[in-house]
């Protein structure tokens, strides 16, 4: 069908699905609509659940192959989708549509910034503890990476908040699961299901968290070491006390050095006597701020270079940032750490120039290592020659059940085909 006619039948469609029809949702994709540097022919914005599920069913129609994009701050992320035809972005889909504060819970749409929606939380004195290490994130993107920073050693990730969701199926038929209603649609734990699935199973359009209050002080303790392996058994150290930290961070820069850094929150008095407690545990130079040390949170990578996720059972986290510290020396690469030492989750950056022979080696390397403390290695975002060198995802456990879900949500494989694991 010539791309008028497309286009016309998307518009179409917008129009019947109940929304406001002006300014015009679809329009032609331009030079910078791409995903992962694959072109789009379309986009459309849809204003509500129901436009989105009148688009989505005008796209199975057309037999448009459809990955959804929101903030685009992650759109690096995963794999290049196999075909793209259209980018449903969800930049309208935005606000809170309930926050019952009594209850700690607020109902927000899908493109929501999250830092649109802390500082709207904030007037209230609450808060959805997810750290943003990548400013202009949207609710849907959290969703769809399982986004989490320092704080899920106290608050957990986007699939312990989220307890609710409004989801559109790739053939527009609209679900609602978890939150206020009682019964998940077909047996599944809809919320948990989408989670961390990069937009393969259907468009997320509404999300319902569970929320905290905000702490009425915090305080950050941090000491300044020689290597990765001596900030990892600081950090065990740390871990071991009683001393109840929201985050326990590790950063390791690319040039040498190391540094642990404690989250406190709580009570003024109480976060008071928990930071000079710190402060005496870590000993040496340990200093206590009201600040976040520089980079906190944040990826140890810029836009256009590598990025990894490094897992490892809480007991191996030493052993993982000393042999991937040998590992990036032993390739002649220049491997940036920083990550949550509290639940074993770490971040890696490399530069995006460096030679993919040799980043294939290290991430073959970084594997052998996370499976040795019971943990796994993903290359999140990389530029197209290391994409194509080596596999972004590594084994994964559970890939038959994965490709049986995606089979039933999504049968004919036109929602970010080939984007997450396996080609999914």
């Amino acid at each position: 069908m010539p791309a008028d006619g497309v286009l016309d039948q998307l518009r179409a469609a917008a129009a019947g699905g109940g929304g406001p029809h002006d300014p015009d949702p679809v329009r032609a994709a331009g030079e910078h609509d791409a995903i992962a540097g694959v072109p789009a022919r379309y986009v459309a914005a849809p204003r509500d659940t129901a436009e989105a599920a009148a688009l989505l069913r005008a796209a199975a129609a057309l037999d448009l192959a459809v990955t959804f994009r929101g903030g685009g701050t992650k759109q690096s992320w995963g794999s290049p989708p196999r075909r793209l035809d259209l980018i449903l972005e969800t930049t309208a889909l935005a606000g809170v549509v309930e926050h019952a504060a009594g209850d700690l819970i607020t109902v927000v749409r899908a493109g929501t910034r999250l830092d649109e929606l802390a500082a709207t939380l904030a007037g209230a004195r609450q808060q959805l503890a997810l750290d943003t290490p990548q400013p202009g994130g949207t609710v849907g993107g959290a969703v769809a990476t399982n986004a989490g920073g320092p704080r899920r050693m106290l608050y957990g990730t986007v699939r312990d908040l989220l307890i609710g969701v409004t989801l559109v199926r790739a053939d527009g038929v609209v679900a609602h699961a978890g939150g206020k209603v009682v019964k998940n649609v077909a047996g599944y734990d809809l919320a948990k299901l989408v989670t961390g699935a990069y937009g393969t199973l259907g468009l997320v359009t509404e999300c319902a968290f569970r929320l905290h209050p905000l702490p009425a002080a915090a305080a950050y303790v941090t000491r300044r070491v020689g290597d990765p392996a001596e900030a990892g058994r600081l950090a065990a150290t740390v871990r071991a006390a009683q001393l109840v930290p929201a985050a326990l961070e590790v950063d390791a820069p690319a040039g040498g050095g190391a540094a642990v850094s404690v989250l406190l929150e709580g009570t003024p008095a109480g976060v008071a006597a928990r930071a000079e407690a710190t402060r005496r545990l870590l000993g040496g130079d340990a200093t206590a701020a009201d600040e976040p040390p520089d980079g906190w949170g944040r990826h140890p990578w810029r836009d256009g270079e590598i990025g990894l996720k490094l897992t490892a059972a809480l007991s191996g986290v030493p052993r993982l940032l000393a042999d991937a510290r040998a590992a990036a020396d032993r390739h002649g690469l220049p491997l940036a750490l920083r990550g949550s030492a509290g639940v074993g989750v770490l971040h890696a950056g490399l530069p995006g120039t460096a030679d993919p022979e040799r980043v294939a080696g290290l991430v073959d390397a970084l594997r052998m290592a996370t499976a040795a403390v019971a943990g796994h290695a993903v290359v999140l975002t990389a530029p197209p020659a290391v994409r194509d060198r080596i596999d972004l995802w590594g084994p994964v456990d559970g890939l038959a059940l994965m490709r049986r879900v995606k089979q039933r949500f999504d049968p004919d494989a036109r929602l970010a085909p080939g984007r997450f694991v396996g080609g999914i």
